[in-house]
């Protein structure tokens, strides 16, 4: 069942690519779409390039580069390989050396017209060996990182992914539990769709979740993702959980962190409420002001927190909860209380700050 739900704005911004090249512009055009974990960056480009692969007739390469998931990620020599055996060449002809490899495949593709698709890229490096180096193709790289320098060195367009508007949300956890059970109540479904973080991937894994049970009431449902201490259980699919919980989508994030951005992260989830200033922040994490401002220039570029203003952050509420269970995990008791204390005395000097 295709439950795929239209993002018509990125879709357009996908589209407007196209008709710019039919307008005569012959480049290397290579656009990112980035975004947090779980927002469907997959499921858009693979949507788009079943729309459009009429227009690629020398036709589509796609390869998973796997660059958060917990095992090895895949390198550009392996991609290359994978493509060059695709594109006709005998495997005793692949080259080894990674150069060689990506001379043969600019030389193959220069004279054709390609949709690449480069999947869950996490550095340029497993990008840029990929890129053609001349003629009609496009390629489209997603990323949970924004990869600046493909921007900077290769003049990359960048499509950021935020969650869903709440009238798509809802619309896709009907179009998944259509036909299981009866009409819920759009109220409930916009609340429910609110406790997902209208992130397409929690909302699937709920929407199964009372597909399965068409007997549950939404009511339950609800009731389990408003406390916290169950909301990872509730966020399962049962079924090939490392793939399909979100927890663990998450985590594949969070492992690729720096050490001090990670630690940053895990802290912020002892904050009160899903919204702080920079200052909140490196209070929390015991560190200069200019110091948390890198390390949440870190969070944000993963994708794990959003910038609402001039030093100003929030979290997603689903990210709040993983980062409130790391903290749990992670920190010791003393150090939990040690960060909670110093947040609670930079908020008391601040409120007699503002009192003076």
């Amino acid at each position: 069942m295709n439950t795929f739900v239209n993002r018509s704005d990125e879709l357009g911004q996908l589209n407007a690519v196209l008709a710019d090249r039919n307008g005569g512009r012959v480049v290397v055009s290579v656009h990112v779409v980035a975004g947090t974990a779980g927002a469907g960056k997959t499921s858009l480009v693979l949507h788009w390039a079943h729309q459009v692969k009429d227009q690629f007739p020398d036709g589509q390469l796609f390869v998973n580069l796997r660059g958060y998931d917990p095992g090895e990620p895949v390198t550009a020599a392996q991609a290359l390989q994978r493509f060059l055996r695709a594109l006709g060449v005998a495997p005793a002809e692949v080259p080894q050396d990674v150069d060689d490899a990506a001379a043969m495949y600019r030389s193959l593709i220069a004279d054709r017209r390609v949709l690449i698709l480069l999947d869950n890229a996490a550095t340029v490096s497993q990008v840029r060996p990929l890129l053609p180096g001349g003629g009609d193709s496009l390629v489209v790289v997603t990323s949970r990182s924004r990869l600046a320098g493909l921007s900077v060195r290769d003049g990359a367009h960048r499509i950021t992914l935020g969650t869903l508007p709440e009238p798509e949300a809802v619309a896709l956890l009907r179009a998944v539990t259509k036909g299981y059970r009866p009409e819920d109540d759009g109220d409930k479904l916009a609340e429910l769709a609110h406790l997902c973080a209208r992130l397409p991937l929690a909302l699937r894994i709920a929407a199964e979740r009372a597909a399965s049970r068409p007997h549950m009431r939404l009511d339950d449902l609800i009731s389990d993702l408003r406390d916290e201490s169950a909301l990872w259980d509730a966020l399962s699919t049962g079924i090939d959980d490392e793939a399909e919980a979100i927890r663990s989508v998450f985590t594949w994030s969070y492992r690729a962190l720096p050490t001090h951005s990670a630690r940053l992260f895990r802290l912020l989830g002892l904050h009160p409420g899903a919204a702080f200033s920079l200052p909140v922040a490196a209070a929390l994490g015991e560190v200069t002001l200019s110091r948390t401002r890198q390390l949440l220039d870190d969070l944000v570029g993963a994708h794990l927190l959003e910038q609402t203003a001039p030093d100003r952050f929030q979290f997603h509420d689903l990210l709040r909860a993983y980062a409130t269970d790391l903290a749990q995990a992670e920190e010791s008791s003393d150090q939990r209380q040690a960060a909670r204390r110093r947040v609670l005395s930079w908020y008391v000097h601040a409120a007699d700050a503002a009192q003076t």
